[in-house]
């Protein structure tokens, strides 16, 4: 890379300014997961939707702060970290693509988290391996190396990596049959609660005997 030193250097302090803001999507994802599999196990399917469509919003209003405050103070940001000016020109030079991350990363862990509560964990892991792994990291590669827009290329494939991960979720999210999920969640407990009063059945006969 052309003075990679600079460019690490500023990718490594987008990474981490990106890091803190998804630390609190990341709480959403765990909000939403607790709230949608609660909702589901009482049977409630509207509520459940409801919870969604309110953490979403949340997510995406503190998303959409960080990114303004990204775009404003793309370059000033770096100061915080270094006071290297080709680092700072660096980190002005990804901004857009440092708040386009942040942006993506308020929905992406809301929809994921929905998906995980509604019992669907298998999907979104191979929604993920596949984001990542087959679409984001080799575009990344070929833009980096290829195109030689080295650094900003690499980042744009992880974008579109997410981007993907989100619309696929967003369309999962929107096409499930909520009332279906109700009952699955039933018929969970009912085999739950079966198994748990067999096992306690087997250990007082135990104790008995």
């Amino acid at each position: 890379m052309t003075n990679a030193t600079a460019a690490i250097s500023a990718f490594s302090i987008c990474l981490n300014i990106s890091g803190w803001e998804l630390t609190i999507c990341l709480g959403f994802l765990n909000g939403a997961s607790v709230r949608v599999s609660n909702e589901l196990g009482r049977g409630n399917a509207e509520a459940a939707v409801f919870a969604i469509k309110v953490i979403l919003g949340t997510s995406i209003s503190i998303g959409v702060v960080f990114w303004i405050l990204c775009l404003v103070f793309g370059r000033r940001i770096a100061y915080i970290f270094t006071s290297e000016e080709d680092v700072a020109e660096e980190v002005s030079s990804l901004s857009v693509l440092l708040a386009s991350s942040i942006l993506l990363n308020s929905v992406q862990p809301v929809l994921s988290g929905a998906a995980v509560g509604s019992g669907t964990q298998s999907v979104v892991a191979y929604v993920n391996m596949c984001s990542y792994y087959v679409i984001g990291v080799p575009l990344g590669v070929v833009l980096a190396y290829v195109t030689k827009l080295e650094i900003q290329g690499i980042w744009i494939g992880m974008i579109i990596g997410v981007a993907t991960q989100t619309v696929v979720l967003s369309f999962i999210t929107y096409r499930m049959n909520w009332d279906k999920q109700v009952n699955k969640a039933t018929e969970k407990l009912h085999r739950l609660f079966l198994e748990r009063s067999e096992d306690h059945g087997e250990s007082s006969t135990t104790l008995n005997s």
